[in-house]
């Protein structure tokens, strides 16, 4: 494999990486917001216990799974990537 395509794979990848890791956090800030948003309209303790593991469990899942993500694409980076570097290039030509 040729150094321009080595980089251009680890420049997509680093990409993909940050913008996983970006939206795993606006989601966390997303449902944190929510949570203590509606945290003054719930009246029953058993009801807020609910809604709080309800909301960590779909970050934390989330988190998991975007992780696991991350770790699939930077195994296989070189045929994810490649593939699709091949296509952009002969759909531009090249």
């Amino acid at each position: 494999m040729n150094q321009d395509l080595r980089s251009r794979i680890d420049s997509m990848y680093d990409r993909d990486k940050m913008m996983a890791w970006v939206f795993v956090v606006l989601l966390w800030l997303t449902i944190g917001f929510v949570y203590f948003a509606i945290d003054q309209f719930i009246t029953s303790n058993t009801l807020r216990a609910v809604v709080a593991i309800g909301a960590l469990l779909l970050v934390v899942f989330n988190t998991a799974a975007i992780y696991a993500m991350v770790k699939h694409y930077g195994e296989d980076k070189e045929h994810i990537y490649g593939l699709d570097i091949r296509h952009l290039d002969e759909s531009r030509g090249n």
